[in-house]
């Protein structure tokens, strides 16, 4: 029977310097007749190509890397059978425009990023690597290096579908922490340059795209910084329609939306804005019924909520919700939407403006509160319009009226973040539960030294 019709695997283990890992088998072909190659419609997932390339110094810029029985093959074929050798693959090297001209008929094409594949089944291989694994990616060249900072690989990973959730959270001031829950690996962002004032002014944050959006206050305005994971640096953001703090948010892909909150001269807000992480802009809304600050917002069943926070002229906290429907571009307010004080109506009385905001999350379209004064997990039941209790927080998770505590949703898991407090330093600890219908079982994820208290806490997910 011919090469064509059959596909030819053996198995083989990645190898060090030193020992053989005891890893996982890779299926890779034995022969490759170059006939087969353009009929090939594998899809390649580099993500172990690119863990041995990091352990060789980067290349510089025209150098070539061959990639070693390294390439895993998908779980899906797209059509029919192949025989594929994957030792000979090389990375494209990066050329100027002038000599491509030079070099018209051949077979490498700069831009085709891992030559034998082309471009497109290179930067399907790329998509499904893991986003931990960019950074070493783009030091291969100057291809791989323009295509992670364009941004163009998490545009066509949200069109597919293919999402990882990464918490970031600042225990220090000025500092944040990257966690990969999945993976549990941890990345330490570079230190946010600024003022004194907005060191100690309240701050807000938000995660939308591949942006992290951290707002705060300057000497005389407000000011947003961004972080973009495309080049790991900070910049100014671009300013909101009408400054605000204070305000619920919750993002969706690559928009965001922020509702209520307090303006510079301290009045409460009735307005919202939507932010656009791919075009940069922001778009007014339409008003709130209510004016509101210290709200929490969230998205769910495609619709954006806005629940709790305090009203103008009372200082009692807001028990009611509104939700923003993005087709029709209407606010509909719900009665009663959240319990209120934390730990019911025996809890010790605390001015509203003491508590943080309603600690809320969604998973699977499911609304999840955190009641730090009683410590239990509740559940939203839409139909009835009530709180349901499903079991207990982690047990050392602290906080102080609300505050310092992370409640989030990752993808399909409830993440709490907090820990203990002690004289001159503490624990931070990262506790996940994939709700499931029972009581809540966390499982400890990561613990390390560090401020206990969480100022600032958002999932990305892209």
């Amino acid at each position: 029977m011919g090469n064509k019709g059959r596909v030819s695997f053996q198995l083989v283990k990645l190898e060090n310097s030193n020992n053989m890992l005891e890893g996982p088998s890779y299926l890779v072909s034995r022969e490759l007749p170059s006939s087969c190659e353009q009929e090939s419609k594998w899809i390649y997932n580099t993500h172990r190509v690119m863990e041995l390339s990091n352990n060789k110094r980067p290349l510089a810029d025209g150098e070539e890397l061959t990639l070693r029985k390294a390439c895993k093959l998908s779980d899906a074929v797209l059509g029919g059978e192949a025989v594929l050798d994957l030792n000979g693959l090389s990375l494209s090297p990066a050329k100027d425009q002038s000599n491509d001209q030079h070099h018209e008929g051949g077979n490498s094409d700069s831009s085709s990023l891992i030559n034998q594949l082309g471009r497109d089944n290179s930067i399907s291989c790329l998509l499904r690597c893991s986003r931990s694994d960019y950074g070493s990616i783009a030091s291969l060249n100057k291809n791989f290096r323009s295509l992670i900072r364009s941004g163009e690989l998490y545009t066509l990973r949200r069109k597919m579908d293919i999402v990882e959730h990464w918490v970031y959270f600042s225990c220090n001031l000025l500092e944040w922490e990257a966690f990969d829950p999945d993976r549990r690996r941890w990345m330490h962002l570079p230190r946010m340059t600024s003022n004194d004032c907005f060191m100690c002014s309240d701050k807000e944050s938000l995660a939308v795209g591949t942006e992290l959006l951290v707002f705060g206050k300057e000497i005389t305005s407000h000011v947003i910084y961004r972080y973009s994971i495309l080049t790991n640096t900070w910049s100014s953001g671009t300013k909101m329609n009408t400054p605000r703090c204070l305000f619920g948010s919750a993002s969706r892909g690559e928009i965001a939306i922020l509702a209520g909150g307090c303006d510079p001269r301290g009045n409460i807000l009735n307005s919202a804005e939507l932010y656009n992480s791919e075009t940069g802009t922001w778009l007014t809304l339409r008003n709130m019924n209510k004016p509101r600050k210290m709200c929490s917002g969230v998205f769910m069943d495609g619709k954006f909520y806005v629940i709790g926070g305090i009203g103008v002229g009372d200082p009692k906290q807001l028990t009611s919700g509104e939700v923003y429907d993005l087709e029709k571009g209407t606010w509909t307010e719900i009665p009663n939407m959240f319990p209120g004080r934390n730990g019911g109506a025996g809890a010790a009385e605390a001015p509203a403006a003491a508590e943080a905001p309603p600690l809320l999350a969604v998973v699977n379209n499911i609304l999840y509160a955190a009641d730090y004064a009683e410590k239990e997990v509740r559940k939203y039941d839409k139909e009835k319009n009530v709180w349901v209790a499903v079991g207990r927080l982690p047990e050392r998770a602290v906080s102080m009226n609300g505050w310092g505590l992370a409640f989030r949703a990752c993808g399909d898991r409830l993440i709490v973040i907090g820990g203990p407090r002690v004289l001159g330093g503490g624990t931070i600890e990262l506790n996940s539960w994939v709700p499931d219908g029972s009581s809540p079982q966390w499982d400890l994820l990561a613990r390390k030294p560090s401020g206990s208290f969480v100022y600032n806490c958002a999932v990305m997910g892209c």
